[in-house]
């Protein structure tokens, strides 16, 4: 399960974020996961309930943003949001391998004090 080691590294960026500027206890995290990113949002949650106690986060909530996936085709430039995992654009059919969003995994905010 790679999403403990995801977020094993989420909580030290927070707690580092949170430390620098003077916070002593992180109350919320929110992340961005976009659905090609490979990460399973329940498995994250779960990490994040095994990992937090004993850390500065102990007591925080883990707030998931689910980025849907954004294509843009090569020939037309139409963007469209595919409905499955074939990326055919819907304006001229051809399959698109240009991706503009639904691979993030990104720490938006850290609310601490």
């Amino acid at each position: 399960m790679h999403e403990a080691g995801l977020m094993e590294e989420a909580l030290r960026a927070a707690e580092q974020a949170a430390r620098e500027a003077g916070a002593e206890r992180i109350h919320r995290l929110r992340l961005r996961i976009g659905r090609l990113s490979g990460v399973e949002p329940e498995a994250l949650r779960l990490a994040f309930e095994a990992l937090r106690p004993g850390t500065i986060a102990e007591h925080a909530h883990l707030d998931l943003e689910i980025a849907p996936v954004l294509c843009r085709c090569r020939r037309c430039h139409v963007e469209f949001a595919p409905e499955d995992f074939v990326f055919l654009c819907p304006r001229c059919g051809i399959p698109s391998a240009e991706v503009l969003r639904g691979l993030e995994l990104e720490l938006l905010a850290v609310e601490a004090s």
